[in-house]
């Protein structure tokens, strides 16, 4: 008896393993396309401590570009990097700033809706993540200089849609604001170091 329960116990384990051993080796479902989207948007909805704005300040014109690795399911992993120039100046042509701009840099995780649900319709995600935010200003008379690399929170949410079977567009709203740094000499409770808001549309091509 003790033997019939053995064998049968080592048929079990057997099978378990093979199994195991199956799933090991069969070939993933799922798939993933890298997304190359260059894009132009506005950087707006600024807060600073480090500098008084002047009016218009942080409200400009902001290039850039990201590349996605976004899988057919729900995940999906973003390199990002935009650029803002005149980002401290404002329409004040007598203003003490004369050049400044702000760059990012961000590695992103992007949850995004299956494309079994979505198809080839525009496909909504949520992405966040972590990165550098590189601010730099000079003044008339070079009181406050700003030469500043802080760390940066990004979230924000956009939808991806398909016109070919290689091309589309993107669209994207984002925050972000830096964590890290001391304030500056015109720190105001509740103000962050450096926060704004960027809107961006861009073509998306899919490898």
């Amino acid at each position: 008896m003790n033997e019939v329960k053995s064998q049968r116990s080592k048929v079990k384990g057997a099978r378990a393993l093979a199994l195991f051993a199956a799933l090991c080796l069969a070939p993933a479902n799922a798939q993933a396309d890298w997304l190359i989207t260059p894009f132009i948007g506005t950087a707006f909805g600024a807060e600073t401590t480090f500098l008084v704005f002047e009016q218009g300040a942080g409200k400009k014109l902001t290039l850039g570009g990201s590349v996605a690795l976004l899988s057919d399911s729900f995940l999906g992993l973003e390199a990002d990097v935009s650029h803002t120039p005149r980002f401290f100046q404002g329409s004040d042509p007598l203003g003490l700033v004369l050049s400044s701009r702000v760059t990012t840099i961000s590695g992103s995780l992007v949850l995004a809706a299956p494309l079994a649900l979505t198809q080839e319709s525009l496909r909504p995600y949520v992405v966040g993540g972590l990165g550098l935010i590189q601010a730099r200003s000079e003044d008339l008379v070079s009181l406050l200089p700003l030469d500043k690399n802080l760390l940066g929170l990004n979230l924000g949410v956009g939808a991806i849609g398909l016109l070919t079977e290689r091309t589309g567009v993107r669209f994207d709203v984002r925050h972000f604001k830096a964590v890290s740094g001391e304030d500056g000499p015109f720190a105001r409770p509740g103000t962050s170091r450096l926060s704004f808001w960027r809107a961006s549309a861009g073509v998306t091509l899919r490898y």
